[in-house]
C-alpha cells in the first residue's frame, strides 16, 4: 500500500506478538536458554520473527516481552510491551489463558468469549496454542498475557463501552497489520474491481473482513480475484462500481457493520461510531417485535448480542438489517446495470441474513424482501 508516494509498512498484531512471547518463554521454561529471535506461524502461513525486549526466570514460571510494531498504523497499543508468563500444569490438562495486568477481562455477553474470560480473541489463542506446542511438544501450560500500561490504552479503544475492563484486547485474525490508510485503501479496492472486470468477471463479492469473504466465498464458489478487500469502506467501493459495473455485485459483512450500513453509514469503521441499537430497536418493532424484545435488543452489550436475544425469541433481525443494508447500497449504485445482494455472517460464518440480488435502484422507502 501506498500513501504519498511512499509505500507504507505492516506491523503485528497484538496476538502475534503475545505468541511470540509465550513461545520464547515456553523454550526457557523447558529447559532452553531464551532464543534472540522467535519465530511465530501466522493463519496464513507466514513466519516472522520477533526480538525479545525482556526476558525472565524464576521459581515455576518463565517470562517474555515482546513490543509491538504496529507498522506505519495509526494503532494506540504500537510501541506496548507485551508480556507472556507461561507455567506448567498437569499433563493432559491443556492449556489455560489468564488475564495480567493491562489485559481486559470480559464482563458482558454478545462477545466473541463469555463473561469472566480473559479477553484474548479465539485467534490469538489458537496462535498461542500452536507457538507453545511447537517449543514444547506439549500445551499443558498455563499462559498469562499482559500489556503494560494496558488500562490507560485500552481508554482510547471501544473496550470500556463493550464491557471489557482492565486492559486492552489481544487480538488479530491474520496476525498482520495493514496500516488503516482511507486513500490507499480505496485505491486498492478500486485496482480489484479494474482486475475482476479485465478477467471478465461478471460477479464480485466486497467483504468488511476475513471471516465474511471467506463464508460469502463458499457460498458462491467464487475465484479468488471476484474478492474485492473492502474493508470499512463500502461507499469507496460503490461509487467505483457506480462507473465501472459489474454484472452481480455482493456485499458481505458480520452484523454490526451491517447494521451500520443499514443506517446509513457507507463508512462502518469503528471511528465513525457505534450501531444505533434504540434504532435497530425501532427496526423490530416495526416489524412486529413485542416490547419485551425491543427493549432488551435496545439494551443489548453489543449487536451480536441482539442477534442472539432475537434469535432467541424466533425473531429475523437479519432479514431486517439485510433489507434496509441493501435500500442503503442501492441508493449508491442507483442504476439497474448491477445486480445487488447483501449478506450478514456471524463471527462463526453462518449466515444471519439475506437480501437477495435485485437491481439495484434506489428506492426511497425499502420494502420487506
Amino acid at each position: 500500500m501506498m500513501e504519498s508516494g511512499r509505500e507504507l509498512r505492516r506491523g503485528w498484531t497484538t496476538g502475534a506478538c503475545a505468541a511470540a512471547a509465550a513461545k520464547a518463554a515456553a523454550i526457557a521454561l523447558d529447559g532452553g536458554d531464551f532464543p534472540a529471535l522467535v519465530d511465530v506461524l501466522l493463519p496464513g502461513g507466514q513466519r516472522p520473527a520477533f526480538a525479545l525486549a525482556g526476558q525472565e526466570r524464576g521459581d515455576g514460571f518463565a517470562r517474555a516481552t515482546i513490543i509491538k510494531d504496529a507498522g506505519d498504523d495509526p494503532d494506540v497499543t504500537h510501541g506496548a510491551a507485551i508480556s507472556a508468563t507461561v507455567r506448567r500444569r498437569p499433563p493432559g490438562s491443556g492449556i489455560a489463558f489468564r488475564a495480567g495486568s493491562g489485559v481486559g477481562t470480559i464482563t458482558r455477553p454478545g462477545l466473541p468469549l463469555p463473561p469472566g474470560e480473559p479477553a484474548i480473541n479465539p485467534v490469538p489463542r489458537a496462535m498461542i496454542a500452536e507457538a507453545v506446542q511447537e517449543a514444547t511438544g506439549s500445551q499443558d501450560y498455563e499462559v498469562e498475557i499482559s500489556v503494560a500500561d494496558g488500562e490507560r490504552l485500552a481508554e482510547k479503544t471501544l473496550n470500556p463501552r463493550l464491557g471489557i475492563l482492565g486492559g486492552i484486547s489481544i487480538l488479530g485474525t491474520t496476525g498482520i497489520v495493514i496500516p488503516f490508510s482511507c486513500s490507499a485503501w480505496i485505491h486498492s479496492i478500486w485496482r480489484g474491481i479494474d482486475v475482476a472486470r479485465a478477467e471478465g468477471l461478471t460477479h464480485v463479492l466486497g467483504a468488511t473482513g476475513n471471516a465474511s469473504e471467506k463464508a460469502g466465498q463458499a457460498l458462491h464458489d467464487l475465484p479468488e480475484v471476484a474478492l474485492i478487500d473492502m474493508g470499512d469502506f463500502v461507499g469507496g467501493m460503490l461509487k467505483y462500481l457506480r462507473k465501472h459495473p459489474v454484472a452481480k455485485v455482493t456485499i458481505a459483512g458480520g452484523v454490526a457493520k451491517m447494521t451500520k450500513l443499514a443506517q446509513g453509514m457507507l463508512d462502518v469503521h469503528s471511528k465513525r461510531g457505534l450501531a444505533d441499537l434504540e434504532a435497530l430497536a425501532g427496526l423490530a418493532v416495526a416489524d412486529g417485535a413485542d416490547d419485551g424484545l425491543c427493549r432488551a435488543i435496545a439494551g443489548a452489550n453489543t449487536v451480536a448480542h441482539a442477534f442472539d436475544l432475537a434469535g432467541a425469541q424466533g425473531f429475523d433481525l437479519g432479514r431486517l438489517v439485510a433489507a434496509r443494508a441493501w435500500a442503503t447500497a442501492a441508493a449508491a449504485l442507483d442504476t439497474d446495470a448491477i445486480a445487488l445482494e447483501i449478506l450478514v455472517f456471524d463471527r462463526e460464518g453462518l449466515l444471519r441474513g439475506r437480501r437477495d440480488f435485485a437491481p439495484a435502484v434506489h428506492s426511497p422507502a425499502p420494502s420487506k424482501p
